[in-house]
């Protein structure tokens, strides 16, 4: 196969993938998909399974599953026998065998103390599309205080401290989601940082000093200064190649230099909220 019918094979793949992000509360049919790939569904069964490593079936399984894991571990008001129905479930007892299947605890069990370890040894590698395009934009960050909680260990565990985080803002009341922003300060790269001496600090707007507290939240602040901007949109699992396009692609052609702050993060909605394809996070290059 040359290298174009190969790019066409791919972006027709790519395209069936785009659409069961997008439509996982939806009926997908093999018929239906296979259609979109202009194939018959018994080549596009085997097609999919060799271009993505797991069956069609299967990998609508476990995006369906990702999302249920989420609403599980943050969302302690939905209750499992929606998420199930939601994840394409007849009944909770279906669920919760495919569930414990996957990541080894019943969806009962992870609600109440997520292994989030060993989430991500089990997750495959899902097949997500990275962002291509970027409208970079400069801007004055204004110095911001924040409430912050240091992550630093493995990155794999960076949703225990999230869930920390986020029940310290459930208690207090000192940096509410819904007036405060929401940001995450990238000290490290994960992929080049040994798990051990990875960091990573949670942080939310506030008006007013931080109390001690029995959570480790502490008072910081995000300096002011000039920022290169640009948002990122869909699954944060891709959030890494939008950094380094940044560095790699727009910075040598800036005229600009870094300023000695790391890259940093600002979260506009959230995966337990909204589907993967919706999120929005701008990330912020701080300038000289």
């Amino acid at each position: 196969m040359n290298d174009r019918l190969k790019a066409q094979y791919s972006a027709r793949l790519r395209r069936v993938c785009d659409h069961i992000e997008r439509h996982l509360d939806a009926p997908l049919s093999l018929e239906s998909l296979s259609q979109m790939a202009y194939c018959s569904p018994f080549h596009f069964h085997r097609q999919f399974t060799a271009w993505c490593g797991m069956p069609l079936y299967r990998y609508i399984q476990w995006l369906r599953l990702r999302r249920a894991s989420w609403r599980l571990a943050f969302n302690p008001q939905d209750k499992v026998i929606d998420i199930a129905l939601d994840a394409g479930f007849q009944n909770p007892e279906s669920f919760t065998r495919a569930f414990k299947m996957a990541f080894g605890q019943s969806p009962r069990q992870f609600r109440q103390q997520p292994d989030w370890r060993a989430w991500h040894q089990r997750m495959p590698m899902m097949n997500i599309k990275g962002q291509k395009n970027m409208d970079v934009t400069l801007v004055d960050f204004p110095r911001t205080p924040v409430a912050l909680l240091q992550h630093r260990c493995n990155p794999e565990l960076v949703n225990y401290s999230a869930a920390k985080f986020i029940l310290w803002r459930k208690e207090t009341g000192l940096s509410p989601v819904a007036q405060s922003a929401t940001f995450g300060i990238a000290w490290d790269d994960p992929q080049t940082t040994p798990p051990e001496a990875f960091r990573f600090d949670i942080c939310g707007s506030v008006n007013a000093p931080v109390p001690e507290n029995a959570h480790g939240v502490i008072n910081g602040e995000i300096p002011a200064g000039r920022c290169a901007v640009v948002r990122h949109h869909g699954s944060l699992d891709t959030v890494g190649e939008s950094v380094w396009s940044l560095f790699r692609d727009w910075l040598p052609g800036s005229g600009e230099t870094p300023r000695d702050f790391p890259v940093f993060f600002q979260y506009h909605n959230f995966v337990n909220e909204v589907a993967e394809h919706e999120l929005q996070t701008d990330i912020y290059l701080p300038l000289q």
